[in-house]
């Protein structure tokens, strides 16, 4: 099982980040298969690290091998989704860019991508591209986004990922998040909704 990630697929975090980079392409990074952390365990904050960001975001189940997968095709390959945390290390992530290192380590460390319960396409609406998501903190809302939003749809980067990597039953895509990204800090609870769907509970440790 492979955990495929795509950074900078939201013009609104590009510009909350500071990134004034024009992309023709999605940026794809990976995780390890252990940063899964699922069935609302709880996150322990890394000793290296004194400033974890949640960024939250759409996570699609592949269903079938695939390779070289045409755009037009892509929604065959998945038919499963839910909300998602992909939790990075900020100060070690700037840290590495700054000495222009690559930035693996701030990302896919254990348990660094949190998954929700997974849903049907249909149960959530039927088009994956005109859904709401959003993370709540101890009980307010923090981050919203709008899948309408993303700059790279989730058909084109299958297409686009499966150029370079064979997509096989069970791989997770997470879409990239949008603004509003943000510490997390011991104690807080975590909640992932699909429009007004809870798929996503757990508290950090």
């Amino acid at each position: 099982m492979k955990i495929i990630a795509v950074g900078m697929n939201y013009a609104n975090h590009n510009k909350e980040m500071q990134n004034p980079l024009l992309l023709s392409e999605p940026v794809i990074f990976m995780k390890s298969d252990s940063a899964l952390l699922k069935d609302g365990k709880p996150f322990f904050i890394p000793d290296f690290s004194s400033e974890v960001h949640y960024e939250t975001e759409v996570v699609v189940k592949i269903n079938r091998i695939g390779r070289n997968i045409a755009e037009q095709f892509a929604h065959r390959y998945y038919d499963e989704l839910t909300v998602g945390i992909d939790f990075t290390a900020r100060d070690l992530q700037r840290e590495l860019r700054r000495k222009g290192l690559p930035w693996e380590i701030s990302k896919g460390f254990d348990r660094s991508a949190v998954v929700g319960d997974f849903i049907t396409v249909g149960e959530a609406g039927g088009d994956i591209q005109q859904l709401d998501f959003h993370l709540d903190i101890d009980g307010s809302a923090v981050q919203r986004g709008k899948t309408s939003d993303m700059l790279f749809t989730v058909d084109r980067i299958i297409s686009y990922t499966s150029r370079f990597f064979t997509l096989k039953m069970g791989d997770l895509i997470y879409t990239g998040t949008p603004a509003g990204v943000g510490p997390v800090r011991i104690g807080n609870r975590l909640e992932g909704y699909l429009g007004e769907r809870k798929l996503l509970d757990f508290y950090i440790r």
